[in-house]
């Protein structure tokens, strides 16, 4: 049998300067849907500043106690992340669960995680989140002492500290275990810029369609790779990719580059998250190019940008080459596939635009290839099978003092071995 979902109000408070409210709670909404909550009602308030005890005015909670019993809800969420008296406070005075936006979305993650770097940083995530609001939980208070009257006063720790204690200790084993799992990722990274292999990083909204681009990309490149150890997993729900995935795209004239796939952006997206996925969000800051997907199919698209480049001003990836992918334009009235400057019209589930998208990716990555003829001695037949794997060879003729190749190449790999050729 199915089961039984929760139903939820969700409350918001609505400050003068903020212009996206309305926004983000149709997207608070979508965040408790994908975390198998039915929204049965929505309040909201209009304030110059959020009520420091209860997040809400005291009118608003007597309302919201009505609504609530009305609705036959059982918890309420809020759009903001509280502090653990309001959290307690505001359970307090309407005698139910109260959770806000960010334990929501951890939940999500939580749900979401499949690999063991994953699941590490959602947990850590998950424990600094807990550690400020332990006092809110009644059930810890009490003594660990035992025993009754003065002698025993102030004997053992309380429930309370032990929890403290076990999370720290917890957070920091965690930790370590997630140092060594970073450790590798940076050396991944540190053998990828030796190789000199351009990265580019796919990035967006959550549900923009990044996993099924690099599908895309690689069933139009690497088509005869083992599609179980190459595709990455795509769904139609929030937060469906939460590994970052890299795969090699080797193209028709053998430049090649890495495509990264990253965890989708959300609003207000909580800084515990992005504190411990940090290793993971370090492939965007580290990328030689971004392609920003967009779903151009949602009405309320130019914000998705909007929410996505303010993330990656916090992540300091703002100053990183950036060219955008209006995915899903076959939903939509627009002609594609289509280039407009740094954008191309494309739908990666019909793999149309991915030629159009791998021009401008060309355009951008690889202005550090020459065009030359040389003239490589028999006795270096090495670097003929070198310049077949890594160059482009428009043609190869044998003369009597060599290999004549014409080709174009990395301006690096020219001035590396331009004292065992002679250029023509």
């Amino acid at each position: 049998m199915e089961q039984q979902k929760e139903k939820a109000i969700i409350i918001g408070v609505q400050l003068w300067n903020r212009s996206d409210f309305a926004y983000s709670m149709e997207e608070l909404s979508n965040l408790a849907e994908a975390c198998h909550i039915d929204v049965v009602g929505e309040l909201s308030q209009k304030v110059t500043r959020v009520n420091p005890s209860h997040y809400i005015g005291t009118g608003k909670i007597q309302e919201l106690a009505a609504l609530f019993s009305d609705k036959d809800a059982s918890v309420v969420i809020c759009n903001d992340e509280l502090t653990p008296s309001q959290i307690r406070n505001l359970e307090s005075s309407l005698d139910c669960k109260v959770i806000d936006r960010t334990i929501l979305i951890l939940d999500i993650f939580g749900e979401r995680a499949q690999t063991r770097e994953a699941q590490l940083q959602v947990e850590v995530a998950e424990l600094h989140y807990m550690l400020p609001r332990l006092v809110g939980l009644r059930e810890s208070l009490g003594r660990q002492g035992g025993g009754a009257g003065l002698k025993n006063r102030g004997s053992g720790e309380t429930k309370l500290e032990l929890d403290r204690r076990k999370i720290e200790d917890r957070i920091a084993a965690l930790q370590s275990e997630l140092e060594k799992l970073v450790g590798r990722r940076q050396t991944q990274r540190k053998q990828r810029r030796k190789n000199e292999v351009p990265v580019i990083c796919v990035v967006g909204y959550t549900n923009a369609g990044k996993s099924s681009l690099m599908n895309a990309m690689i069933e139009q490149y690497n088509p005869r790779a083992d599609k179980q150890h190459k595709q990455v997993f795509t769904k139609d729900m929030l937060f469906a990719t939460l590994e970052t995935s890299v795969r090699s795209i080797t193209l028709p004239d053998r430049k090649t580059f890495l495509l990264t796939d990253t965890v989708g952006f959300v609003s207000q997206l909580p800084h515990h998250l992005i504190k411990a996925f940090r290793s993971t969000l370090e492939e965007v800051s580290e990328a030689d190019l971004l392609i920003q997907v967009v779903d151009i199919s949602n009405p309320d698209y130019e914000k998705h940008i909007q929410v996505t480049n303010d993330t990656l001003k916090e992540l300091g990836a703002d100053h990183i080459p950036m060219i955008f992918a209006y995915n899903k334009s076959d939903l939509t009235e627009h002609a594609y596939p289509r280039v407009e400057k740094d954008l191309v019209y494309l739908s990666a589930r019909q793999q149309s635009g991915m030629e159009e998208l791998t021009q401008l990716i060309r355009d951008r990555i690889f202005q550090n290839y020459m065009a030359c003829e040389i003239l490589i001695p028999y006795e270096q037949g090495r670097l003929v099978a070198y310049f077949n794997e890594h160059a482009h060879i428009q043609s190869t003729n044998y003369e009597p003092d060599g290999t004549r190749l014409k080709l174009e190449c990395r301006v690096s790999d020219y001035h590396q071995f331009r004292d065992d050729f002679q250029q023509l």
